[in-house]
């Protein structure tokens, strides 16, 4: 279905990927997975042709239609979510106008004209029908509300929605396409815990080829029979599920660090009898012919160690007994989101808020924070609090670089102390010399962590912190978060993520006056 042969890509200096294959074949169902910033969307902008790589080939199936939901997808203004899923099957309404045009010229139509009009639309008919045409609006319905915009209503204009249901009714829209080749980047961002199950017995049961890009570990294990691994600019094959692939990385880690070493005592000793040996007559000949194997030698590199992230939180001094009080909060903007609200949230406690996108987590954090007014009621915040707040998308339109983001905001740092804070927290040189605006989704909330862990806080508000992240930096930010001692307010669609580091779970969907 696809076949990438020898791809180089760069961004400047950057090398993102070196001499890569790949290949899809129909019916596989694979993962591309790796680090922050390694290249997984640049390679899926690539294989799409939205981005020309500086070097190397790209072959597509004659016979493939490629569907492709990235991070960054738009939808037009004034639509309604129903408008933009039947345009899904936009080649079929085109047909069904042709076939009614056939009909209004068949008024004035002579025989042999009237002939050739009855087989054509004869012909469109049976096309429409075999297309399951007549079906549309069921099938349209049947895979929204599997994806929850049932939920929200069909005839909602898009242009009122949340940035999380905008991207489900792209996806919705892509699955109805039913593309031969489905290209997936991080679909389960924005989906809710009943979502994602739905999505993935759609994709264990989905015929066609699909390349998915996640760090969603049993979201990949659940779907996915082949892994691709991107790293330091390679990429690798691998059958089975993510578990599997682990496993043999592994092993090819291990033999490729002792295939070095060896090779390291070897030149030693050569290195060592070449030295000792060649000035003696005696030995001269020996020792050239030891050089001789030397320099044939194909020198192995050392295998690259990834930076790992570390994240700690600075904390602050404790703040009052109670963090929020609210009296008959109403959250909403033109109108109310929710009931009347009168809760609490005490000093060092953890709470996680669930609930389906689109119907207030976001508000109620920015309220609670003072970022929003109220639509009705108040909020009483405690006294000596000191905030960390982490906003779920970062502005897409930051052309400093994260030296320079973070130096605006901690003017009294050092050049050394800037660097060294965002190497913490898992950001290359490379990373932290280019525009926050080019970095991945990863990389550009690892900076907005950065600028949080380096205050002094008693409060940690965080806003879908995993939505980007990749394995080994969702691992530390959850141990970091468990050895945070002040209060943390977290919303999240994975329960994997924050079951076992909170006190208590409130589901807004409890406080809701929205049907869910």
């Amino acid at each position: 279905m696809l076949v990438v042969e020898n791809v180089s890509h760069g961004f400047g200096a950057r090398t993102i990927l070196e001499n890569v294959s790949f290949r899809l074949k129909k019916g596989e169902h694979i993962a591309l997975v790796g680090a922050n910033g390694e290249g997984k969307s640049s390679f899926l902008n690539i294989i799409t042709k939205k981005l020309m790589p500086d070097a190397g080939n790209i072959k597509w199936s004659s016979r493939a239609t490629v569907g492709y939901l990235d991070q960054h997808s738009v939808l037009a203004k004034g639509n309604s979510i129903r408008d933009i899923l039947r345009d899904a099957f936009k080649p079929m309404f085109d047909l069904e106008q042709e076939m009614i045009g056939m009909y209004d010229k068949m008024g004035e139509a002579d025989e042999d004209q009237m002939t050739k009009l009855l087989e054509d639309t004869a012909e469109i008919q049976t096309i429409l029908e075999n297309s399951g045409f007549y079906m549309i609006d069921a099938k349209i319905q049947e895979v929204a509300n599997g994806l929850g915009l049932g939920d929200i209503g069909l005839d909602r204009d898009v242009t009122d929605l949340s940035g999380g249901q905008r991207t489900k009714v792209l996806l919705t829209k892509l699955l109805l396409e039913n593309p031969t080749i489905l290209i997936l980047d991080e679909p389960t961002n924005y989906l809710d815990e009943e979502h994602i199950v739905w999505l993935t017995r759609y994709l264990q049961e989905y015929e066609n080829s699909f390349i998915l890009v996640s760090h969603d570990i049993p979201f990949i294990n659940d779907t996915c029979n082949v892994i691709y691994h991107l790293e330091n600019g390679e990429l690798n094959r691998y059958k089975g599920n993510y578990d599997e692939f682990v496993r043999l990385n592994e092993i090819k880690k291990r033999q490729e660090e002792s295939a070095y070493e060896r090779q390291v005592e070897e030149r030693k000793k050569l290195e060592d009898f070449v030295a000792r040996n060649k000035a003696r007559v005696a030995t001269r000949g020996m020792a050239n012919s030891r050089q001789k194997i030397l320099d044939k030698m194909e020198i192995l590199e050392r295998p690259k160690e990834k930076i790992k992230p570390t994240f700690q939180f600075r904390e602050a001094r404790a703040a009052s007994r109670y963090i929020f009080k609210t009296k008959d909060l109403v959250l909403g903007y033109n109108e109310p989101l929710t009931k009347p609200l009168n809760f609490e949230l005490e000093r060092n406690k953890k709470v996680a808020l669930k609930g389906m996108n689109g119907i207030g987590k976001s508000t109620l954090l920015k309220t609670l924070l003072g970022i929003i007014k109220p639509f009705d009621g108040e909020v009483e915040l405690g006294d000596y609090l000191e905030v960390g707040y982490f906003e779920q998308e970062s502005s897409k339109d930051n052309y400093k670089t994260p030296m320079d983001d973070v130096w605006a905001e901690f003017p009294g740092l050092t050049n050394f102390e800037v660097r060294q804070a965002l190497s913490k927290c898992g950001l290359s040189n490379e990373h932290i010399t280019s525009q926050v605006r080019v970095l991945s989704g990863g990389e550009a909330a690892k900076v907005r962590l950065c600028k949080i862990m380096l205050k002094d806080i008693n409060l940690l508000v965080l806003d879908e912190p995993t939505n980007h992240l990749d394995v080994e930096a969702k691992d530390e930010l959850k141990k970091a978060i468990k050895e945070f001692k002040g209060t943390v307010v977290l919303v999240s669609h994975e329960p994997k993520f924050y079951m076992d580091i909170v006190d208590d779970v409130w589901n807004i969907e409890d406080f809701t006056t929205k049907i869910v």
